[in-house]
């Protein structure tokens, strides 16, 4: 096994233990806010490739990530997916890997995705009425991807986690249906604050919501804030003693979210990105063509670290270079 070396911090004395890793921008859904007029190609599709992927985590591993989360886009996508999952399960130093899909596939998949070392798995629902969720996503699949979750649940992973981006329009049905959800099931629905991006002003404008109205309703029904590990990412979880699940709360836009930032991004392409509405990135991919080049990955990944903020501009209305959470991987 790769020895340890010095931990990953920032100038904030921030510890960074886990990695957002893209591996494709195309996605088959039209969300309302982010992809409204579906996927539309700007370049040749050249993502990073298995033995890139194998290359990049394994520098990180050996600086203190043991966590690994394959986004998008949607990766299901790809048809080397699995490929991908065990080239980052099999990685010295790696306990969780992890992926966030929209769950179109995820019935047929599963095994195949668990097989190759999958541990944990998030599943984007927006909506448990069939009619919302055909409105924001594009596509009648709702039952479909809840027979994806309900499997899972069963499987061998070692958590199942729902998003849900906390829309105005939907916000306002309120929250007892997801309560209902997650009474006999062990998973954690989070909801997301929606946020700002290049392409969605309008769309935020109108459908912003507070995370707000997410903690007055659970803490009016008796939930109460769960312990945080670690390795968590920026949701912040209720339980309840008569539910099995959980119900959070990942709110960017609350004072003080990004005190406790321990995840860093890499794009499809190979930009590492310091920030989900940061500017630019730095390129990794020339780096990625050999295992020779290990130690200067690892170098220009600390160096890129001096350079991280201490907080997004959503406030100030600045998504940075964002155009769309396909993008980047959200």
């Amino acid at each position: 096994m790769t020895a340890p070396l010095r931990p990953l911090t920032d100038g904030y004395e921030r510890r960074f233990r886990y990695l957002r890793l893209s591996v494709t921008e195309v996605c088959n859904f039209r969300c309302t806010y982010c992809l409204p007029d579906g996927y539309r190609k700007t370049g040749p599709l050249h993502f990073l490739e298995p033995d890139e992927i194998g290359r990049l985590v394994a520098a990180f591993a050996p600086m203190g990530l043991a966590k690994v989360r394959l986004t998008g886009g949607e990766p299901s996508v790809r048809k080397d997916l699995a490929e991908i999952i065990a080239r980052a399960a099999m990685t010295p130093g790696i306990a969780k890997t992890c992926m966030t899909t929209n769950g179109w596939n995820l019935a047929r998949k599963l095994d195949e995705w668990t097989g190759a070392g999958l541990t944990h798995l998030n599943v984007s629902i927006d909506s448990l009425d069939r009619a919302g969720f055909e409105a924001i996503t594009g596509h009648d699949r709702l039952h479909a991807v809840l027979d994806g979750v309900d499997a899972a649940l069963v499987s061998s992973l070692k958590s199942v986690k729902v998003n849900a981006v906390l829309l105005r329009e939907t916000a306002e049905v309120g929250f007892a249906h997801w309560a209902e959800f997650v009474r006999e099931r062990s998973v954690s629905v989070r909801f997301i604050e929606l946020m700002r991006t290049g392409d969605n002003k309008a769309f935020f404008e109108a459908q912003h919501a507070s995370g707000n109205s997410v903690r007055d309703w659970l803490t009016a029904h008796g939930w109460s804030p769960a312990e945080r590990s670690a390795d968590d990412g920026p949701a912040l979880e209720y339980i309840h003693p008569d539910h099995a699940g959980r119900i959070g709360l990942i709110a960017p836009y609350a004072p003080g979210f990004c005190d406790s930032c321990n995840r860093l991004r890499v794009t499809a392409r190979g930009r590492m990105r310091l920030c989900l509405f940061g500017d630019g990135g730095v390129d990794l991919r020339p780096l990625l063509q050999s295992d020779d080049d290990r130690g200067e990955l690892q170098s220009r990944i600390r160096e890129a670290l001096t350079g991280k903020a201490r907080t997004h501009g959503l406030h100030q209305d600045d998504p940075g270079a964002t155009r769309n959470l396909s993008l980047v991987g959200g």
